[in-house]
């Protein structure tokens, strides 16, 4: 069987409520926790939404991570966003991601979808191997945060080339 370079799933058990894992991926602040040094959301009449404002449909971000410096952007629109348990996001040029929070067996599994990848050979290796590792750790950090852990990324410039940002 080929293997589908235009997409990937990665999944993960969280022990927090529906409603404290979505408001970790949808505002500024909850990103900010767990995920980006900086998440900066415009709505729709460009107005910056404040640290806890649930982001909506059309909303547009420009993201900023521990470890690499301002010029390292990612910048995107919010293509879905129901206010309880999914929102998809366009993610540059590495696609489409969704998130999805799914009750299996009496756990909150949280469900990432990465897709429309483009499948040239940079892209494969960029987006598709690149995303799905970074995306991996994210989620174990979201895990430990939410479940009183500590905060695992890299939050140091001069370290570079490490797994954690």
């Amino acid at each position: 069987m080929k293997h589908d370079w235009s997409r990937f799933v990665k999944r993960i058990p969280i022990n927090a409520e529906t409603k404290e894992i979505y408001k970790s991926w949808a505002a500024p602040h909850g990103l900010e926790k767990w995920f980006l040094r900086k998440a900066e959301f415009k709505d729709t009449n460009k107005k910056i939404l404040g640290p806890n404002e649930i982001i909506q449909v059309g909303d547009t971000y420009e993201w900023y991570w521990h470890g690499w410096p301002d010029e390292v952007v990612e910048r995107g629109t919010i293509l879905e966003a129901n206010g309880r348990d999914f929102l998809k996001f366009s993610f540059g040029k590495a696609g489409i991601v969704s998130v999805a929070i799914k009750n299996e067996e009496g756990e909150n599994i949280v469900e990432l979808t990465q897709e429309e990848i483009p499948t040239d050979e940079e892209s494969k290796v960029n987006f598709h191997m690149g995303c799905s590792e970074g995306w991996a750790f994210y989620l174990v950090n979201l895990k430990s945060i939410l479940e009183g852990g500590i905060d695992l990324r890299n939050k140091d410039l001069r370290l570079k080339r490490v797994v954690n940002s």
